[in-house]
């Protein structure tokens, strides 16, 4: 591991904690616009039933799963366009 890429190491945390800020008002809208509530519900809420429950947190799993990436790649790709080095493994297409 070169120098260059050793100095992206600390930038994975402070954009994973930018990331799920931005996860956590997404998927806030998104339960807005599915439900009319402000907030999902809590999974310990007893006058919530298990299908709004597991909806809401499957919706909230599936958009922090996709900022996550989002921001690892977009990440990665200014990180190799400002340096010219990409920060993880190139890897060879082939999976084993």
């Amino acid at each position: 591991m070169t120098l260059v890429r050793t100095l992206y190491k600390p930038l994975g945390p402070l954009l994973g904690v930018a990331g799920g800020l931005l996860a956590g008002r997404l998927s806030g809208h998104l339960w807005k616009l599915v439900s009319g509530e402000q907030e999902p519900p809590a999974a310990n809420r007893q006058d919530r039933g298990w299908g709004e429950v597991l909806l809401a947190a499957t919706l909230q799993g599936a958009v922090f799963g996709l900022v996550k990436a989002a921001v690892d790649r977009g990440g990665a790709t200014l990180f190799d366009k400002v340096t010219g080095e990409w920060p993880g493994d190139k890897g060879d297409g082939h999976k084993t």
